[in-house]
């Protein structure tokens, strides 16, 4: 088959999902068993057929999970924006990888120029920074950052008869974190996990302990890492009353703002969840998230230091790779990067970015805030459902209400009810010991209309499962 015709058809298969992702069910379910049942994966396969391939091809879509329709509210992001799929598709055309300016001159200004405006964005100042494979291994950086920072020796040397590092996050940090000091060699035990108030933040009174407490035996504290939008309850931790410790203690300051730290480009609530945020030492939001980016797209930013990157992640003999002249002004991205071949996400961002522009997809963050308070007040308004936890930001954490000792087990079916028929399928999480429903939007088209809908069916499914129980 010409490879006109294989374009051909192939865009034909992928016209005609895109069409239909806002239909219907958001899954056709299967269990694991009988899913590869159907699928057939070890059938015979005979070489060189497309037909074959583009039945793979229709299996794969006809049986994987639609994130973009309107019942997919499991996860922090959704079906992704046209601009940075086509930005996919041209990346995966061209086949190139962004370590190097030789190999990919225009995403590598790309990037740079990304970079650039994230950095007047957030108000750093003098600073650097780089697109990572996503805010866990941006979390990495940051505190191997800090680790360096605190002492230049370990690079060369390691850890080995230095005092210890202690690092401090929030009781509900991302799991990143605790895989952060495992990598880098901190452990475990001297990652302090700090008590949160009622609201889900870190408790700063309990933070200054915490570091008092490891000064008085002689560790060091070298790293606090903050969460803008904790994954669970989307509690934003204190910048501001940080940045006081920090002067105190002289620490890396590091905000984690995979989930909210899209809030960055709306004046209004930058203001009120990210105040301090042009002061602190290193900073991550994700792009596929909130913004609707296509998996995967992430920024690391350094503040107020410069060539950071390279002094920390920098290493071994690359003469074969890289060959970049131009001094400070680095265009091989991969000397400066965890990885070596680098995917190029630039360019859907940058698409992105020149799309909508600042306004619009801070209009969109804006619009998701304004969904969330509906669905507060839709189940303070349902006799059926509960909220958990005081709403503050972009989660909303409910349950079907029933007795206590009957919670966990009815939520836990109805969540499982819900994704089987293909109906919704919605976040779970456990807040002290009670398992709750997590709503996360992420859709630049749900609507009020839609979060109505969500309820009515859930609602339904809760009233017909809690009467099978009481059976």
């Amino acid at each position: 088959m010409k490879e006109k015709i294989v374009f051909q058809h192939l865009f034909q298969i992928l016209q005609k999902y895109f069409d239909s992702q806002q239909d219907g069910a958001f899954l056709d379910y299967h269990g694991s068993k009988e899913l590869r049942d159907l699928l057939q994966l070890d059938a015979r396969s005979n070489p060189g057929d497309w037909q074959e391939i583009f039945q793979w091809i229709d299996k794969y879509l006809t049986y994987s999970v639609k994130t973009a329709h309107p019942s997919f509210v499991n996860r922090m992001w959704s079906g992704a924006n046209l601009p940075s799929l086509a930005g996919e598709l041209v990346t995966a055309f061209s086949n190139s990888s962004s370590c190097t300016f030789e190999s990919a001159p225009v995403s590598t200004l790309m990037e740079k120029y990304m970079i650039q405006q994230m950095l007047d964005l957030v108000g750093f100042s003098s600073g650097e920074g780089q697109m990572t494979t996503g805010s866990s291994n941006a979390n990495m950086i940051g505190m191997m950052a800090a680790r360096n920072a605190e002492n230049d020796s370990v690079k060369q040397g390691g850890l080995f008869g230095q005092e210890k590092l202690f690092a401090f996050v929030s009781a509900d940090a991302h799991y990143s974190m605790d895989k952060a000091a495992n990598v880098l060699g901190i452990g475990l035990d001297q990652l302090i996990k700090i008590p949160l108030n009622r609201f889900g933040e870190m408790d700063v009174a309990q933070l200054e302990k915490g570091i008092a407490g490891v000064v008085a035996v002689g560790g060091k504290p070298f790293f606090v890492g903050l969460t803008a939008g904790t994954t669970i309850r989307g509690a934003y931790d204190s910048i501001v009353d940080c940045l006081a410790l920090r002067d105190k203690y002289n620490f890396w300051l590091h905000v984690d703002g995979a989930w909210g730290g899209a809030v960055v480009l709306s004046q209004k609530l930058r203001t009120k969840y990210l105040r301090g945020i042009e002061q602190v030492d290193s900073f991550t939001f994700d792009f596929h998230k909130m913004l609707g980016a296509a998996l995967m797209c992430n920024v690391f930013l350094i503040n107020k230091r410069m060539h950071t990157l390279g002094n920390v992640l920098a290493g071994g003999d690359t003469s074969y790779i890289f060959h970049d002249e131009s001094g400070n002004d680095v265009e091989d991205l991969g000397a400066v990067s965890l990885q070596c071949g680098r995917r190029i996400d630039s360019l859907k961002w940058f698409l992105d970015w020149k799309f909508y522009g600042r306004s619009g997809l801070a209009a969109r963050v804006e619009k998701y805030l304004d969904l969330c308070t509906y669905a507060e007040q839709l189940i303070a308004g349902t006799p059926e459902l509960e909220l958990i936890v005081p709403r503050t930001s972009f989660n909303v954490c409910f349950c079907y209400k029933t007795e206590k000792n009957k919670s966990n087990t009815l939520n836990r079916a109805l969540r499982q009810h819900l994704y089987k028929k293909g109906i919704s399928l919605v976040g779970v999480a456990s807040i002290k010991e009670r398992v709750v429903l997590r709503l996360l939007i992420a859709h630049p088209d749900f609507t009020e209309k839609d979060i109505d809908t969500y309820f009515s069916d859930l609602v339904h499914v809760g009233n017909l499962l809690l009467r099978e129980m009481e059976r």
